[in-house]
């Protein structure tokens, strides 16, 4: 069985292997520092890694280290990164923890001797910076820049600069990237971008030199109740974009592509939701509909829906939305706990994640614990199929490389007992 069809049986909902997701997304990866310790211990050859997403400071996983850890996933993503400067012309940075890594042209920080670290919209230092990493840090938080409001200005436009039309170059890096993955043995996920709405990561637009609207993250959660006629006109231009997007990557990917990333907007905290079932279900559901029905009417993608934290009472809306899959599973949140998610949904959703807390466990547990975790995760969310393991979130940086093994060693355990 190929891994590809390992993970394709799983999201049929069929039993059989349990998938292995590190690094089809940008929820789904690792940090710098952890691709370099694992491709040490696994003897791979020492280079600088490439910083896929210098947002999170996450690491490219080459295929040698795919093979190595027993990946089944593979990603392809959009010519840009979070500060609107393109994933090429790579160069060597050392960062502030001493490591040596290749990062993007237009990656262009300015370092501070107290050791903050700022990077610009789009590589231009003529502009504010966008990108914070402070001393001690291992990667970037997005600065604020939201000018004062005026109510009586506000314009839905401003709040939708970012969402436009795939440009020819963007095509001709999409054609170059489904060309490079087609006939993978390995499933392969898309993310295309413009589908996330109100992705909170998304709002300050790290990307843009002088962004214009509703930037700030506290006045964006306001308008939800405030202005939701504002946020209904932003998602809704924003969704005949996308839609218009999907039709020109459908065509290009065809059956290339077996999962869609669609959607990075976190609902839940720790405890509880950043907004209503009611909220939810007003000023997200439909745009979230249009979205998945056009991608199950014209292509056979399974679609996927990461939001962090308490979610459990929004995943029947997720569902009624029609998305397949579910991302990180925060199992350490309230109301999630992994049985009764596997009892009430694991029929009709795909849980990807949740294999062990990267918040506790996995960063700071002994490698016995780790291993522990992570069979009991695999116990109750591997029966039947439904489910692709990936921790909860990114593995952060500095986790212990004997942790991430002992991970690596349950998941091969568990393989050997099932028979897969």
């Amino acid at each position: 069985m190929t891994s590809r069809e390992k993970v394709r049986r799983s999201l049929a909902h069929q039993p059989g292997p349990v998938p292995v997701d590190f690094g089809s997304t940008g929820v789904t990866g690792l940090h710098v520092t952890c691709v370099a310790a694992l491709r040490r211990h696994f003897g791979l050859a020492e280079h600088p890694v490439k910083v896929s997403e210098p947002y999170q400071m996450l690491g490219e996983v080459e295929p040698d280290l795919l093979d190595a850890i027993g990946v089944d996933v593979a990603g392809i993503s959009g010519r840009g990164t979070m500060f609107g400067f393109p994933n090429e012309g790579w160069h060597e940075w050392r960062t502030p923890w001493g490591q040596v890594v290749l990062v993007p042209e237009g990656f262009q920080p300015r370092e501070e001797p107290a050791g903050d670290v700022y990077l610009f919209p789009e590589g231009d230092t003529t502009v504010p910076p966008s990108g914070h990493l402070p001393a001690g840090g291992y990667f970037f938080d997005a600065i604020i820049r939201q000018p004062p409001l005026d109510e009586s200005r506000l314009d839905p436009a401003d709040n939708c600069e970012e969402f436009k039309l795939l440009a020819p170059a963007d095509v001709t890096h999409w054609e170059r990237e489904v060309a490079r993955v087609r006939g993978s043995p390995r499933a392969i996920q898309a993310s295309l971008g413009g589908t996330g709405f109100g992705d909170i990561a998304l709002v300050p637009a790290a990307f843009l030199k002088h962004p214009r609207g509703i930037r700030d993250v506290s006045e964006w959660y306001v308008s939800l109740l405030e202005r939701p006629d504002y946020i209904h006109a932003i998602f809704s231009r924003q969704c005949d974009v996308a839609l218009q997007n999907l039709a020109t990557f459908a065509r290009l990917a065809g059956d290339a592509v077996d999962i869609l990333f669609i959607c990075g907007t976190d609902f839940g905290t720790q405890s509880s939701q950043f907004c209503s079932r009611a909220t939810f279900n007003d000023l997200y559901a439909p745009y979230y509909r249009r979205v998945n029905d056009w991608v199950h009417r014209h292509t056979t993608w399974k679609t996927f829906k990461h939001s962090c934290g308490a979610v459990r009472p929004l995943i029947p809306d997720f569902l009624a939305c029609g998305f397949d899959i579910l991302n990180p599973v925060q199992c350490s949140a309230t109301g999630m706990d992994p049985r009764q998610l596997k009892a009430e949904f694991g029929e009709q959703l795909v849980f990807w994640g949740g294999g062990v807390d990267t918040q506790h466990t996995l960063p700071f547990g002994s490698p016995a614990e780790v291993h522990a975790q992570v069979l009991e995760r695999l116990r109750i969310f591997a029966p039947g199929g439904g489910f692709v393991f990936n921790t909860i979130h990114n593995i952060q940086a500095r986790t212990p490389v004997e942790n991430i093994v002992a991970m690596l060693d349950a998941l091969r355990d568990f393989s050997g007992r099932a028979g897969g």
